[in-house]
């Protein structure tokens, strides 16, 4: 993914390591952990610490890690997407909290049961982690698969949400 230009960032020290956090035209474009698969060249995106929508962004994953928050009202942009991806990311924010959905069932919701495949990559390719909720889709036989921030996070974030 490449992000637009005028694009910001700033980071975020999380319980579960450092994330950088990205924002264009008031809107959260990106949530990565550092280190993720995925994690775009955000080099030419310069430091703003202050930006309103960081700082709201900031304020509410504090909030979500302190088991204060169980949703977010920070405005996203998830056109960084193609409209496959931008479709699946919008039902992962239908997966409630402490819930989770597999893959198959994901495809079926968005009215593409034969895509498995193609919805599993879009999941992996999400770009607001916690945000938009992709840790909170497994296997079909609920087994804990794949997490672009890696799958002893993926475990912390489901225990925190009492998913497991």
């Amino acid at each position: 993914m490449k992000l637009p230009a005028h694009t910001v960032q700033t980071s975020f020290a999380s319980p579960l390591g450092r994330m950088t956090l990205a924002a264009l035209n008031e809107q959260l474009v990106g949530v990565w952990f550092e280190g993720q698969a995925h994690l775009p060249d955000l080099s030419h995106c310069p430091s703003a610490p202050d930006y309103p929508v960081l700082v709201q962004a900031a304020a509410e994953l504090a909030e979500y890690f302190a088991g204060q928050r169980r949703s977010f009202d920070v405005p996203l942009n998830t056109t960084t997407g193609t409209l496959f991806q931008q479709t699946v990311w919008e039902a992962l924010r239908d997966i409630p909290i402490g819930t989770t959905c597999s893959y198959g069932e994901l495809a079926r919701r968005i009215g593409k049961p034969t895509a498995v495949r193609a919805v599993g990559a879009a999941v992996g390719r999400n770009p607001i982690s916690i945000i938009v909720p992709c840790h909170r889709v497994v296997g079909a036989d609920g087994s804990l698969t794949g997490y672009a921030g890696g799958l002893p996070r993926k475990t912390a974030l489901l225990q925190l949400e009492g998913a497991l």
